[in-house]
């Protein structure tokens, strides 16, 4: 992806943490688990999956430069982005902060750590986000490349996007009306629309000519190696579909690319399909 000397984003705040050696991601659930957040701390539900392991790590002060510019970089692009989409419905973007920190963070939604991965919470409207977390892409999840660092960032502002469209009060309101395997459910098709508005995102950064050979698929490997199916069976040896809530890697690549393929918000729509539930009512209507 292209990113030498372009604009960043004046949104990006650097957020003191724990400092000196931070704790990767263990196991990683690099997702955002944003319904987790609105129940309280997500804290609890990651180390219950995790066994509360995480690994040492650190950044230089080099790499830690480098990779603040690129994630400023990145949410410029975000904003360009969704301001015009925004816009060509005559409604205005309200672009989000994103947080970086180190080791841990309180938000508005709770205390996290950096075994919780990257995150948004709708309470301060923020990305937050440890840069420990790129590297663990690319060692643990053998998910290497700009774009795929890129993929993660526009999935959490899609998160953002669903945010202003009204769709994660709704979605909240509605797992708390069914069992927990339905709201499971629900949370998988909130994340996979997270991953076709990261799609439209790449979809229009293609157009403006930023990316690169070899940047598409950098980023459907980083949404393939996040998937349900593929986390459960590294962590814990078995597949348990019951438990989804991100979706499973084919359906994260898919959804990602039906974005990038379509650059719209009206393909979107992952509660139209069959499913147990009044379709939620998103995106902009006629």
């Amino acid at each position: 992806m292209r990113t030498s000397g372009r604009a960043t984003s004046r949104n990006v705040q650097t957020r003191g943490g724990s400092g000196g050696m931070v704790a990767g991601g263990g196991m990683g659930l690099v997702v955002v688990l944003v319904i987790a957040f609105l129940t309280g701390d997500p804290t609890i539900l990651i180390n219950s999956m995790l066994g509360g392991q995480g690994q040492a790590s650190s950044l230089s002060k080099e790499r830690v430069a480098e990779l603040t510019e690129f994630v400023s970089v990145v949410m410029a692009d975000t904003e360009t982005v969704w301001n015009e989409i925004f816009s060509t419905y005559g409604e205005d973007y309200k672009e989000p902060q994103l947080i970086i920190y180190s080791g841990s963070v309180q938000s508005a939604c709770g205390n996290a750590t950096s075994d919780v991965g990257p995150f948004y919470c709708s309470e301060d409207e923020s990305v937050y986000i440890d840069l420990i977390f790129f590297d663990e892409l690319e060692l643990r999840f053998k998910a290497p490349g700009d774009f795929a660092m890129a993929y993660v960032i526009a999935h959490e502002v899609g998160h953002h996007v669903q945010n202003q469209l009204g769709i994660l009060q709704e979605v909240h309101t509605l797992q708390s009306k069914v069992s927990q395997t339905e709201a499971n459910e629900l949370s998988v098709r909130l994340e996979l629309q997270a991953d076709y508005l990261a799609g439209v995102w790449a979809h229009y950064v293609q157009g403006y000519g930023y990316l690169e050979a070899g940047d598409v698929e950098e980023a459907l490997a980083a949404a393939s190696a996040i998937g349900d199916d593929r986390l459960q069976q590294q962590g814990q040896g078995y597949v348990n579909p019951d438990t989804f809530t991100h979706g499973t890697s084919a359906q994260r690549s898919k959804w990602f690319n039906l974005g990038l393929t379509h650059g719209d918000l009206e393909h979107g729509d992952t509660f139209e399909a069959k499913t147990l539930f009044t379709p939620v009512v998103i995106i902009f209507r006629a």
